[in-house]
């Protein structure tokens, strides 16, 4: 099993552990492919919740360019809704991972084809 298989398998892990949802691993394949060599950076695989300017990136590069939304405050609930979902408490929020609870919230899939 390759560097990558093993990440997206922890992500897997992380999403029915600590979210509580059975992840479409065909998705989580694609969202973590499109994440790019970010997963193997311990700092740029995570998402800084309490940084303000980290949450304008993950709503400005994902949310607004990858999935094609537009900006507002349902964005921002968004962002919120699934960074609690993932745990206030919870230090290491992948990237791949709050990137595919957005993709599901949306209901962008169709992004990752």
């Amino acid at each position: 099993m390759g560097k990558r298989d093993e990440l997206i398998a922890k992500y897997a892990e992380d999403l029915k552990s600590k979210c509580g949802m059975d992840a479409d691993m065909d998705l989580l394949t694609k969202v973590t492919i499109g994440c790019g060599p970010a997963i193997y950076d311990a700092d740029a695989s995570t998402v800084a919740a309490t940084q303000e300017g980290e949450i304008e990136t993950v709503k400005n590069n994902f949310l607004i360019k990858k999935l094609g939304l537009s900006d507002g405050p349902a964005l921002d609930e968004a962002i919120q809704s699934v960074l609690d979902t993932y745990g206030q408490s919870e230090r290491n929020k992948y990237r791949a991972v709050v990137y595919y609870m957005l993709t599901k919230h949306f209901g962008k899939e169709s992004v990752y084809g």
